[in-house]
């Protein structure tokens, strides 16, 4: 499928510049326009748990994913900090791309999600995992080679146990298939994947305090980060071999 990118203007739209559609006293439905397709999406008029919105790292986010595509087809990816689903149903939808979607322990989360995919066209909803970075991970084989996030590193105070939950994923990884495989090597790609490997992007203005103190946290969990543009940033074990041109 060949999907026409968009205004570099549009990703940082403010959520209350986009077309809204219907509001009652909890939800509030916007139109927002992804690369090459709109999505009607559901957010929360206000949640304590902040999922309430999508921010301009999902945007940013999405827009780079379809330049680097070939880095995710073929992928078994869970999504952390899901929030509306908005993201993982573009990526359902336009790359027919095997995702899980996740977020805090909460019902409400996972219902809104479970709407915004039926209201997309995504019949077969998207899998979906609750779980609170920190806690035991409910499933004890994980078998997800891409992990990705946007816009995930608000609270400070979260970044230990973010780094947790990451760690795990990553050191407990078991790939479905009979022989792993530790890089993509697709002719069209750009710099190599390490299976498994966290990719994040955020715009949200944090402090480079606040990105060092992740920074180091990852690095003392063993975790190695590198910066390969537009802020996006590979996190993976460290000692594996596979290097980014």
């Amino acid at each position: 499928m060949d999907i026409a990118l968009f205004s570099p203007s549009s990703l940082f739209a403010d959520p209350d510049e986009e077309e809204t559609i219907e509001t009652h006293d909890n939800f509030v439905e916007r139109k927002h326009q992804f690369p090459g397709t709109e999505l009607l999406i559901r957010e929360f008029s206000f949640h304590q748990l902040n999922a309430n919105l999508l921010w301009p790292g999902t945007f940013a986010f999405a827009e780079w994913l379809v330049q680097h595509r070939s880095q995710i087809e073929g992928r078994r990816v869970l999504e952390l900090g899901s929030g509306t689903g908005a993201l993982a149903i573009f990526l359902a939808k336009s790359f027919q791309l095997d995702i899980t979607t996740s977020d805090y322990d909460d019902v409400e989360i996972e219902e809104n999600i479970a709407h915004n995919c039926r209201i997309n066209g995504v019949t077969s909803l998207l899998p979906h995992i609750r779980h609170s970075w920190g806690d035991v991970f409910p499933i004890s084989d994980p078998d997800w080679d891409l992990i990705i996030a946007s816009d995930i590193l608000l609270y400070v105070k979260q970044y230990g146990n973010l780094i947790k939950s990451l760690s795990f994923l990553l050191k407990s990884y078991k790939p479905k298939a009979s022989k792993e495989v530790a890089c993509t090597t697709g002719h069209h790609d750009q710099f190599p994947l390490i299976r498994p490997t966290f990719l994040m992007s955020w715009r949200r203005r944090i402090g480079k305090e606040d990105e060092s103190i992740f920074f180091s946290g990852c690095k003392e969990a063993g975790l190695e980060v590198v910066h390969i543009g537009s802020r996006v940033y590979s996190i993976s074990l460290r000692g594996d071999t596979c290097e980014f041109s």
